[in-house]
């Protein structure tokens, strides 16, 4: 009998960036957020996290790096990236009936170097404003 792949994937362990994530997620409760998803899948991409802050939800990107060599790695938040995070943002309010509530958009940015325990982090808010067409765009 062979083992259905969502009990192998549980079984495998975390990539540098789902460890990354995961430091972003404690990170963000010790701050007092409140986490609600993670990894959120839509067919116009995944959200790292979503949270709640207060009265605010917050659609968090978290990149995980190695080292700082070419830069932040919140810097590889393209203008492109914004967008696609703006649309799956924008779905996950409509199909939750949340369009009236603030929301913003942060970047977490982990380097976390081989040599270290713990990596350190840097929490962008409000990083950038939706961006593309439509209701929820300036």
């Amino acid at each position: 009998m062979s083992i259905p792949l969502w009990i192998r994937r549980r079984l495998q362990p975390a990539t540098f960036g789902e460890r990354g994530e995961q430091q972003a997620a404690r990170f963000l409760r010790r701050q007092g957020h409140k986490i609600l998803f993670t990894r959120h899948r839509h067919r116009f991409g995944e959200i790292d996290i979503i949270a709640v802050e207060g009265k605010t939800l917050v659609f968090v990107e978290v990149k995980t790096r190695r080292s700082e060599q070419h830069g932040r790695p919140a810097e590889a938040v393209d203008a492109h990236r914004q967008q696609r995070l703006t649309r799956a943002a924008l779905a996950f309010l409509k199909s939750h009936g949340l369009l009236e509530y603030a929301s913003r958009f942060d970047i977490i940015d982990v380097v976390w170097p081989e040599e270290q325990k713990r990596p350190q982090i840097c929490h962008l808010r409000n990083a950038f404003p939706a961006v593309g067409h439509g209701q929820m765009y300036s």
